[in-house]
């Protein structure tokens, strides 16, 4: 598949998801867990760390150093259940 076809298709399911109310549904769970675990005020305290340090405080650099090590460090359980809860909905909406 292309790009512009990978793209196509990613923006139809999120489409779906948001007419359906699964996208919310999904991104709800989604931060209880990240929460339950921890994962979220981790997450704050490195953000609070960064910008004691910064000078100028800057809120695009804040995010910039946060994005890698949020992206790299939810937890594995977390990660495999959202992303099933997904691959369910996407199967159910395409084996029609």
């Amino acid at each position: 598949m292309s790009k512009s076809e990978i793209d196509t298709l990613y923006a139809e399911v999120q489409r779906r998801m948001i007419e359906n109310g699964e996208w919310d549904r999904i991104l709800h769970l989604l931060s209880s867990k990240l929460s339950e675990s921890g994962w979220t005020d981790e997450l704050l305290h490195r953000a609070k760390d960064n910008s004691g340090t910064m000078d100028p405080l800057s809120l695009r650099a804040i995010l910039q150093q946060l994005l890698s090590h949020a992206q790299t460090t939810v937890p594995l359980p977390v990660k495999r259940e959202i992303t099933i809860l997904i691959k369910q909905f996407v199967k159910e909406q395409f084996d029609k």
